[in-house]
């Protein structure tokens, strides 16, 4: 039988699943903040990063199958969520973008594809657009790349849902368990004004990248994304039918076979 959770309320009363036990765990020090990362099995790297408010154990459905599929991946606390500690400089995905590559550092890993949810989508882009020659490819999931992309936010009983676990999260795993609307606040400050790519930025970002929102998406814009696909040189357009911007909550089966038909293409 196919999971699915399109309402999210099987995460509400059940959580996640809990992240299988890593091969390696830890954190590195970077530009002013603790980054903790941990690597599950072996064979080319994928690193997927979370979006805004979320950690690494959002991708709970997620890691078991790309390690099945006989693959590395390493989840990140981006800085200031789940175990991952900040300082007080405002947020950029620049800098979120060498936390990632200070992970890849320590794990004596060259080159990686990149799995990105919302501003793990954003991280990985700037990544490829800063040093090319460490991204293999990016899997890019609901994002934006300027303020031109986003729909104006209706609060949803998912909305509420997904932002209660993230709640639940931050204060189990945090080092700071009463900074929450803290960090809120410093996320949806770079949110406002950042990414701002021109198109000229994107036609000069070489990898490969798959484009993937969900029909149902209640933060981006399709026409966005679609821009997207036409302003990147080696991009391809793909709509999850069906799903939201929690698409990797609300049926694995479906996300996991659109990352791992992505990761057959650029990992050899």
């Amino acid at each position: 039988m196919i999971f699915r959770d399109v309402d999210l309320t099987y995460l509400e009363t059940h959580g996640i699943p809990q992240l299988p036990e890593p091969d390696e765990q830890g954190f590195v020090e970077n530009e002013g903040a603790r980054i903790w990362h941990a690597s599950h099995g072996s064979g080319p790297a994928v690193i997927l990063l979370h979006g805004g408010m979320g950690n690494s154990g959002n991708w709970g459905y997620q890691v078991p199958a790309i390690v099945e599929a006989g693959y590395r991946a390493v989840v990140i606390d981006s800085r200031g969520h789940g175990r991952s500690t900040r300082d007080g400089r405002e947020y950029s995905y620049q800098l979120m973008a060498a936390d990632t590559r200070a992970v890849m550092d320590r794990l004596r890993i060259n080159r990686a594809a990149i799995v990105g949810w919302s501003d793990g989508a954003d991280t990985g882009l700037v990544l490829a657009q800063e040093t090319p020659e460490r991204v293999a490819g990016i899997f890019f999931f609901a994002c934006n790349v300027d303020n031109t992309g986003t729909k104006p936010f209706e609060f949803t009983p998912v909305i509420g849902r997904i932002w209660q676990q993230h709640q639940k999260d931050y204060a189990a795993l945090s080092a700071t368990p009463g900074d929450f609307d803290a960090l809120f606040a410093a996320v949806e400050a770079m949110q406002r004004t950042q990414p701002n790519l021109s198109a000229g930025e994107l036609a000069a970002i070489v990898v490969p990248v798959a484009i993937v929102l969900s029909e149902h998406d209640e933060f981006i814009k399709r026409e966005h994304m679609a821009y997207l696909a036409e302003a990147l040189p080696d991009a391809t357009l793909h709509v999850l039918p069906g799903l939201s911007h929690f698409a990797p909550l609300q049926s694995p089966d479906v996300f996991n076979d659109a990352v791992l038909a992505f990761l057959k293409g650029v990992l050899r």
